[in-house]
């Protein structure tokens, strides 16, 4: 079997999923994890599909021909294990430029890494501005102390206006 990461993107419409779903299956193919979204009327997604690795090439052709979908696939690549710590990280402050890039420096100097994250601004109910507001799951390597991550980002967060919260996680993030 071959493990394949498909990414996904066209204007949204009802039954994108189940086409590519449909198309996965009848090559006898596996639909093992993914992340969707429609964002601002764009379906957007990546997913993870394992089939047999005499059907790829059938596969990879026949997605391709879902009209209005842009569908780039390829090997999925194997990574070593990753060991260490894990936590939730969520922030909330005003909206403003730079928010993300910010967070993710004081990840970086930390030692971390993003295994997910997803975004959104919304309307503030008392204040009439935006609100930014993230939820992240986070890696910390074997060696790096989830504390010292959390140190970088409470530096920043009197800076960038926004609070930021920790906690540890012993077991995977739930999909979301």
């Amino acid at each position: 079997m071959a493990s394949l990461v498909l990414t996904l993107i066209g204007q949204d419409r009802a039954g994108l999923v189940a086409r590519v779903a449909d198309v996965v299956e009848a090559h006898g193919g596996n639909w093992e994890s993914s992340r969707l979204a429609e964002l601002d009327g764009t379906f957007a997604g990546v997913v993870q599909v394992s089939a047999p690795t005499s059907r790829v090439v059938a596969l990879t052709e026949d997605l391709e021909r879902i009209d209005g979908l842009a569908i780039t696939v390829r090997a999925a690549e194997q990574s070593e294990a990753v060991t260490g710590a894990r936590f939730s990280l969520q922030v909330l402050g005003d909206d403003r430029p730079g928010i993300v890039r910010e967070v993710s420096a004081a990840l970086l100097r930390g030692g971390a890494s993003i295994e997910s994250m997803s975004t959104q601004t919304r309307e503030a109910a008392m204040s009439g501005g935006r609100l930014f507001e993230t939820a992240a799951t986070v890696r910390v390597p074997e060696g790096v102390a989830v504390a010292d991550v959390a140190r970088e980002l409470e530096g920043i967060a009197a800076e960038i206006q926004v609070d930021v919260a920790t906690v540890d996680e012993t077991v995977p993030a739930p999909l979301g």
